[in-house]
């Protein structure tokens, strides 16, 4: 009994140190934790135990005092337990090797290269700025993302500092767990049949967490729009906003956008993220022009 608490318990404590790092930490270490604490109750059991036989001088089981028949009823629950867990241990370990030897197989993920320069074209797109300008700030963004209202500044403040130089586009990129930010992308896109795309992106990011339709209403109604004219471009372009938020989409991909936002500066990609970082880049670009 004792040999066999002892394997159990080296043989945690080798998966925890070596190889248990490759699943989930939510799905290995409840089992992990209570294999532990049910080893520690045996083992102190056991202890116990062996002293009170001692004591009365090695009786039989379901004989002698109460206090030892107690011990050995816990020490077959116990022992039942501990039974459980080593199976479940021995499934856990099946399927570690089944994942190590996936992820020996799986490629890492192509690290961030910031020296490649893109082509990314205008398309449907619409340009923020002087439509001829050296530098083009182009960003793809999920209007639901915080921080890609948080960064939107910045990016208008650049605009303000070099009038004339810089142009900025955005590229819709909405995320899987963000189920209003395609809707946003579409209202974008609505209110740019009436001239007022630019404030209407301003306003969705401003609104990020509180996205409807009913909200876009009131957006376009605050930046005065016709909203029945809104909607009806809404509903009935709906096909045709898709396909340009598809064909952003595709585009991040090819691009190499991980998330949003994802920033480029004449095509090459940047962590810039506020004014400083955006002129530190754009005095470059323009110097080289110059």
């Amino acid at each position: 009994m004792g040999r066999r608490i002892f394997t159990l318990v080296f043989v945690a404590a080798l998966g925890i140190l070596l190889g248990v790092g490759i699943v989930s930490k939510q799905a290995r270490d409840p089992l992990v934790k209570e294999l532990i604490e049910q080893q520690t109750l045996i083992l102190q059991g056991q202890k116990r135990l062996e002293q009170k036989l001692e004591e009365k001088g090695l009786p039989a089981r379901g004989e002698g005092d109460v206090n030892v028949a107690q011990l050995l009823l816990r020490q077959q629950v116990l022992e039942g337990r501990i039974a459980v867990l080593e199976s479940q241990w021995k499934d856990l370990e099946k399927a570690l090797k089944g994942v190590g030897e996936d992820r020996r197989e799986q490629a890492g993920p192509p690290s961030e290269d910031y020296s490649k320069i893109y082509d990314i074209s205008v398309d449907h797109s619409f340009v923020r700025g002087n439509q001829e300008a050296p530098v083009t700030i182009v960003e793809f963004v999920d209007f639901q993302c915080p921080f890609c209202a948080r960064f939107h500044i910045p990016v208008s403040e650049t605009l303000k500092a070099y009038p004339g130089k810089v142009k900025y586009i955005v590229k819709n990129f909405p995320l899987s767990f963000h189920p209003m930010a395609r809707p946003a992308a579409k209202a974008s896109f609505a209110a740019g049949e009436q001239g007022k795309y630019w404030e209407m992106v301003d306003v969705l990011l401003e609104n990020g967490g509180g996205l409807s339709e009913a909200k876009f209403e009131e957006l376009a109604k605050g930046i005065g729009l016709d909203v029945n004219k809104f909607m009806k471009d809404y509903k009935e372009n709906d096909a045709k906003y898709n396909e340009f938020i598809n064909k952003d989409l595709q585009l991040g991909g090819q691009v190499q956008v991980r998330g949003t936002p994802t920033f480029y500066i004449n095509g090459r990609k940047t962590m810039a993220r506020d004014l400083e970082g955006f002129k530190t880049e754009i005095d470059e670009i323009l110097k080289e022009q110059n």
